[in-house]
């Protein structure tokens, strides 16, 4: 049983616990145990009341706890314990682990990015191992699935980003990279202030341009004898697809009260749709972003 996981996922309500709904109960369960361990090395990260040095020691810990796991050792968190089954079972790396915790750890001690292989990295370490992993437990005929997770990790991760504009400036962080806000002419300042702008748009839709290229990389590494194992993904991808399209209709203008969301009618119609029929993101054409009225 994954109940402390199970609990975790519910809590969270996020897109990828919906996607879980198309997997059969054994893989549901595993990837519960996976997001739950993915959402606790997050939390800590996050937890900006915690010292940086105290959050840096705790996952730290869970490091070493995951280690255990993966090692055939006795981890100490409830998490871990659930999900050390499933690793055993699907040959889960702990490099990919590791990678996450560095990621998380880049939260500590990096707000700006100067550019996007900085920032790629981020992408990859925080959201594209999370696909790997997650692929292992889907299962698969051909390697070129492991290139599908990284490329949908960076173009969900480039997507999220554009979307929590905000909520990251509140923090103190801006992941859109420094290049691109030099180029655009956008000062720091204005987005930790939440100062709006077409400058500001120019630079968000040069964010959505690498984000609508990892999307369609994804779609053309995707074997075909693979989908239907990969529907979760497929479900995920979809939805963000949705998200980044919301954005480019807004102009990216991001610092209102409430993020953009695709609605849970929208999300229940993508379930059966991810089923029954091949993947409809990454068309550029669908997602080019609109002129200006």
């Amino acid at each position: 049983m994954t109940q402390e996981s199970q609990a975790i996922t519910r809590k969270s309500a996020s897109n990828l616990a919906l996607a879980f709904i198309l997997l059969p109960r054994p893989k549901r369960e595993a990837m519960s145990a996976l997001y739950a361990f993915c959402r606790e090395v997050d939390d800590v990260a996050d937890e900006d009341a915690a010292p940086v040095e105290a959050r840096r020691v705790d996952l730290g810990r869970w490091r070493e706890d995951v280690r255990l796991a993966c090692g055939g050792g006795a981890p100490s968190f409830p998490v871990n314990r659930e999900l050390q089954p499933f690793i055993h079972q699907y040959k889960l790396p702990f490099h990919h682990f590791d990678e996450l915790i560095r990621g998380c750890e880049m939260d500590l001690e990096t707000t700006r990015y100067a550019d996007f292989p900085a920032l790629e990295q981020y992408c990859y370490r925080v959201a594209s191992v999370v696909g790997l992993l997650s692929v292992e437990i889907f299962g698969y005929g051909d390697a070129h699935c492991r290139d599908y997770a990284v490329y949908l990790g960076k173009a969900l991760q480039l997507t999220n980003i554009l979307r929590d504009v905000r909520t990251d400036a509140a923090r103190g962080r801006i992941y859109l990279p420094q290049s691109v806000l030099q180029r655009c002419g956008v000062a720091e300042k204005e987005i930790l202030h939440g100062r709006y702008s077409d400058r500001f748009a120019r630079a968000a839709e040069t964010v959505a341009a690498e984000a609508r290229k990892y999307y369609g990389l994804a779609r053309q590494s995707l074997p075909e004898q693979d989908r239907r194992s990969m529907v979760a993904a497929e479900l995920m991808g979809s939805v963000y697809w949705r998200l980044l399209a919301q954005l480019e209709r807004s102009h990216f203008d991001v610092f209102g009260p409430r993020p953009a969301r695709v609605s849970k009618l929208q999300k229940t119609l993508l379930v059966f749709r991810s089923w029954f029929e091949p993947p409809d993101y990454g068309d550029d054409q669908a997602a080019a972003p609109r002129a200006r009225p």
